[in-house]
């Protein structure tokens, strides 16, 4: 459908290809109006005022909490809907059985039943966004349709939007499209549908995060992975954090955990007192794209620029850097108020709800004053350990690579994979107990390979053998580590105080990787043994310590049985080099 030049705004006339599009939605949504979002601070001011006068958004106390904002979703859209989200492939096996398949043809017709005259009292909402440092080479670019001021306000804070973006569009000539509507709000008429093999994206139904805010999960991960292996680089569920030493030596790692597992907690650390020296710069919290680099070496660029963070459990203690960098200009989603207007969430020390996350007067009865996946979402800049080379357009250079899950028992505080091809099987093996940010049960193990299993845009098979090319293409790549902060004792107690005392393994680490540290050979890999870490000021007894540190064997046979059990279900894709790495396992266990 061709628009004429001379119709468009001044943005839209930066991309006829865009603006064609833009033209065909309309006219499938029949939107009243059509508003193109340039990022800018008198935009945000805007759509925030229109926000507040219409009773979407509630201003928080400003003397508390300037410039920050409640936003209140429907009870029934409050996380990542999985079982309602598609990867449309041409044929089902590219797919994978970790993924929900639909066929293209089919989904496209239910999604434009969908979207047809969806927007009929709406403004219709045009996103160009950017993600990765604007002027970088290795960011990539897209724009979102929505008709929800809520997904904007968002979208500006998490990517970068307005004209550099479509100028990128108009000279790189590849966009991701991604179509969204909050329909109804109706569970039974929500699907997000993602399109690899035509860069596209169509969600409806939801004004949740994950689920409505296209550049994250959609784009970074479940597109971007498939852009990724088309390319050969990677696109990952990691934080990127630099940690400098005492002796001025800074190195970076990415770090991939499942949802609500700490990445934030990690991604913005401080060193306890009784680690002197050490500093932290916060590069990404969520999101990894990683690029082998022509020193042999893997960089990493965070392909946002603002956090969506889980708020309950975030407090001084905690996560002191999180807790001062939301109490200004930060947009919370479904957290409780106090009888002063004050924000209020699970893990705070101080306050009393008065109010809970549906804007009803709080009643414990009915469950948490927040919502257990209440959220934030505030620029990263606003991070006191931010990091200026989160714009680095080069990116960072990775020293490490750390899988982790939250396991009761079964996995140790840390081991390292003997070689890159190891470390493949041990973020495939990856698994962890459920949280709330997706919906379903909560506290249930399953397998979450590199914590990808909600956000891998094809088949995990042809993923892992993914991985094992770029670790090909690498003359110095990072070693790979597996973490588990959250072992429990007999009594159910955590075994490990995590937070700011994680650095002391880390630091193992990175000693690892300069060739400083000793460990000890397992069945799984290698250990540090307790006269490796540095225990100084730690409040850990020598029997907890050795608990952290040990590998049981029976317990590891029947891990390791599920994991084949698990692996099978690729069948014939799956690559010879995994089924080795797993038989070598086996025959170190026997």
């Amino acid at each position: 459908m061709a628009t004429a030049a001379h119709m468009l705004t001044p943005l839209a006339q930066l991309s006829p290809a865009v603006a064609d599009w833009v033209a065909s939605v309309r006219e499938l949504t029949q939107a009243r109006a059509i508003h193109w979002c340039d990022g800018s601070d008198a935009e945000t001011r805007e759509l925030t005022t229109k926000l507040l006068r219409e009773g979407e958004l509630k201003p928080l106390n400003p003397e508390f909490f300037p410039g920050c904002n409640l936003a209140r979703s429907a009870a029934s859209d409050v996380a990542r809907v999985e079982h309602l989200t598609y990867i449309c492939t041409r044929s089902q096996e590219d797919a994978g059985p970790n993924n929900h398949w639909m066929a293209p043809d089919q989904a496209h017709a239910k999604m434009r039943d969908l979207f047809r005259g969806c927007m009929r009292e709406r403004t219709l909402y045009v996103i160009p966004y950017c993600m990765g440092p604007i002027d970088s080479p290795l960011s990539r670019f897209g724009v979102e349709i929505t008709d929800s001021p809520y997904v904007v306000l968002n979208m500006i804070i998490m990517t970068r939007v307005g004209r550099a973006a479509l100028e990128r569009i108009a000279t790189d000539g590849n966009f991701v499209r991604g179509l969204h509507s909050i329909g109804e709000l109706d569970p039974e008429r929500r699907f997000i549908m993602h399109f690899p093999e035509e860069l596209s994206i169509e969600s409806f139904g939801s004004g949740y995060g994950g689920n409505a805010l296209l550049g994250k999960k959609c784009h970074a991960l479940r597109i971007a992975s498939y852009q990724a292996r088309t390319e050969g680089w990677l696109a990952e569920h990691m934080l990127i954090v630099g940690l400098q030493n005492p002796k001025g030596e800074t190195h970076y790692i990415a770090c991939a955990f499942p949802s609500a597992c700490g990445k934030t907690n990690l991604a913005m650390l401080i060193p306890p007192d009784s680690l002197p020296g050490w500093k932290v710069f916060t590069v990404g919290d969520d999101i990894a794209w990683l690029h082998p680099g022509a020193d042999g070496r893997l960089w990493a660029i965070n392909p946002e620029a603002g956090y969506f963070g889980v708020v309950p459990g975030t407090n001084p203690e905690t996560n002191r850097n999180a807790y001062d960098m939301i109490r200004r200009d930060t947009l919370f989603t479904n957290v409780a108020l106090t009888a002063d207007n004050q924000p209020w969430w699970e893990g705070l020390s101080t306050g009393k709800p008065v109010i809970d996350w549906q804007g009803r007067p709080y009643d414990p009865t009915r469950g948490p004053a927040a919502h257990p996946n209440s959220r934030f979402t505030v620029s990263a800049k606003r991070n006191p350990s931010y990091s200026p080379r989160a714009e680095d357009p080069r990116g960072v250079p990775i020293s490490a690579i750390v899988f982790g899950g939250r396991r009761r028992e079964v996995a140790p505080l840390v081991y390292e994979a003997r070689d890159w091809k190891h470390g493949v099987l041990v973020g495939a093996s990856v698994a962890s107990e459920t949280t709330a940010a997706a919906v379903g049960q909560v506290g249930v193990v399953r397998r979450d390979p590199m914590a990808m299993q909600p956000f891998c845009g094809y088949n995990f098979a042809d993923y892992w053998q993914h991985w094992f090319n770029v670790g090909a293409k690498l003359a110095r790549p990072p070693r790979i580590y597996h973490v588990n902060w959250f072992r429990r004792d007999a009594q159910n107690k955590f075994l490990w105080p995590g937070y700011g005392e994680n650095l002391r393994v880390l630091a193992w680490m990175l000693d690892r990787c300069a060739g400083n540290a000793g460990a000890t050979d397992s069945a799984i890999g290698r250990l540090p043994r307790p006269e490796d870490l540095n225990t100084t000021g730690l409040d850990v007894s020598a029997d907890a310590l050795r608990a952290l540190l040990t590998v049981d064997p029976a317990s590891w046979r029947k891990e390791v049985a599920e994991m084949r059990t698990y692996l099978e279900q690729y069948g014939s894709r799956l690559p010879a080099e995994l089924v080795e790495e797993l038989k070598i396992t086996e025959g170190r266990l026997a």
